[in-house]
């Protein structure tokens, strides 16, 4: 018997075309030094995780929930990604979204989309004396350098009897990538999969990737 496919998409990036996570650090920390390279370059080095990036970075944000949401719904979803929710289901696909983002921008983009029964995971923001406080789902089995570990992400599919793909863009999908069995890559995440000897296939959109997975649909892989 062949195994569904499911597919964990990232957010930033990749279901938003936009890093809505990064503009929202950029636009609310002093200068935007939260998004600045100097800031980010030791977590692209790989010498800190992105939990710990993510602390960081909040000690600096300053801005109430209300400014927050408000910033966030100026950013759309990819237009196609609910044509493909909708495809994967209509194939018995599994769809799930999962960031190193926040909580309060993820669902509610989604919701706005009339996606909000797709099941997604985020860090959440809490919001205190005009800052953040971030606090991270408990996830089996992680990395314990991630907020929102996607490689954990990844591993509770397969032990549902899924066959997994990562949808990603960027170094926070790394730990997604490397648990998969396949990945669609794109920007830096493409860059370091092909640099790591991941095979991935390249995407631009969800265009691409509704395309990519009526074209694995069609020619479905033989059972492991």
């Amino acid at each position: 018997m062949i195994r569904p496919a499911a597919y964990l998409c990232d957010f930033d990036g990749t279901v938003s075309p936009s890093d809505i996570g990064a503009a929202f650090a950029a636009r609310f920390s002093p200068a935007g030094q939260a998004e600045s390279p100097e800031f980010l370059a030791a977590w692209r080095r790989g010498e800190m995780g992105h939990r710990e990036l993510t602390v960081a970075q909040c000690r600096l944000l300053r801005v109430s929930e209300a400014e927050a949401l408000a910033f966030a719904r100026g950013f759309a979803l990819d237009p196609d990604f609910a044509t493909f929710v909708g495809e994967a289901r209509a194939r018995g696909e599994e769809v799930e979204v999962a960031s190193e983002g926040f909580d309060f921008y993820v669902g509610d983009r989604l919701a706005d989309a009339g996606l909000g029964d797709v099941a997604w995971s985020a860090n959440h923001a809490r919001f205190v004396d005009g800052g953040i406080v971030p606090e991270f789902p408990p996830v089996a089995d992680g990395c314990g350098r991630c907020g929102n570990c996607k490689g954990s992400r990844i591993r509770a599919l397969a032990a549902r009897g899924f066959r997994t793909t990562l949808v990603g863009d960027g170094l926070s999908d790394r730990c997604g990538a490397r648990a998969a069995e396949h990945v669609f890559a794109r920007a830096g995440l493409l860059d370091w999969c092909r640099a790591e000897g991941i095979p991935a296939l390249p995407f631009e959109t969800f265009a691409d990737v509704v395309r990519i997975a009526r074209e694995r649909a069609a020619a479905p892989i033989a059972p492991a």
